[in-house]
């Protein structure tokens, strides 16, 4: 079984910078991690090839720093790692990302199944997954909290729903998406770690995978963030004096105030 699972670095903390002009993310920090969802993806593909066999091949978007993040993918298990790196992917949103995927993965060629995380730390759209697969033309399913089984050619699978799951069966190759409640992501260990450090990750740039310029970073992107902020949550807080009865008036007056104004 070929498994990719795509991953994504984002910030570490919830406070995200844009650049003022560009108003893109500012990615080139030195407090970037994997996305959290991401490990559970990595983690499901891993415990796949366990049971089924094969190999698994993840697959990034961004700067040439990425690389460390996919160095640290291949120290978990992970076969194979690809960086689609090109100063014209930037500034893409959720749709210019799945077409640079889509035109990754085909290049990629023989695959079964997709894993995503669920969404990013970064947009918390939960867009890309199913953009993803949309584009490639093969079935899909979102908030996958457990597979069931993997034969005759058909993934059957557990996604979360408002009260308990919804089973669900897809003909391969088919697109996942998974939340936490999947598993528990392993850590590295040291042969991995040393396998990491000689590991060579493939770069492409645009070209590399045929992807047109007018699909891709800002001039493919419909959608763009403007401006993101930190809530400011101003709270005053007064203390009501008297007797139980003469607070309770006292509050009294000030929601009646509160309700006229």
């Amino acid at each position: 079984m070929n498994i990719l699972v795509c991953v994504k670095q984002v910030p570490s903390t919830t406070e995200i910078k844009l650049d003022p002009e560009t108003h893109t993310i500012i990615r080139d920090r030195n407090d970037n991690i994997i996305n959290p969802l991401d490990t559970y993806a990595i983690e499901e593909a891993l415990r796949l090839k366990e049971k089924y066999g094969g190999k698994i091949t993840a697959i990034s978007m961004g700067i040439p720093r990425v690389k460390d993040m996919l160095r640290e993918v291949i120290s978990l298990g992970v076969d194979r790692a690809i960086l689609l790196s090109d100063r014209k992917f930037a500034g893409s949103d959720t749709l210019a990302t799945a077409y640079a995927l889509e035109k990754a993965i085909k290049k990629v060629g023989d695959y079964d199944l997709i894993i995503c995380g669920k969404q990013a730390t970064d947009g918390d759209t939960a867009q890309v997954g199913p953009n993803l697969a949309e584009k490639l033309g093969i079935p899909h399913t979102t908030y996958v909290s457990r597979i069931d089984s993997i034969e005759n050619n058909r993934i059957i699978c557990r996604r979360n729903a408002d009260e308990g799951y919804v089973k669900v069966q897809l003909r391969l190759p088919a697109l996942i998406t998974v939340v936490k409640e999947i598993n528990v992501p392993r850590l590295s260990t040291i042969a991995g770690l040393r396998k990491s450090i000689s590991a060579k990750i493939s770069v492409w740039d645009s070209s590399d995978i045929g992807a047109s310029d007018n699909f891709i970073g800002l001039t493919g992107s419909p959608t763009q963030v403007r401006k993101t902020f930190v809530p400011d949550h101003n709270i005053k807080t007064e203390f009501l004096n008297g007797t139980s009865h003469e607070q309770a008036e006292a509050l009294a007056k000030k929601l009646m105030i509160m309700d006229i104004q």
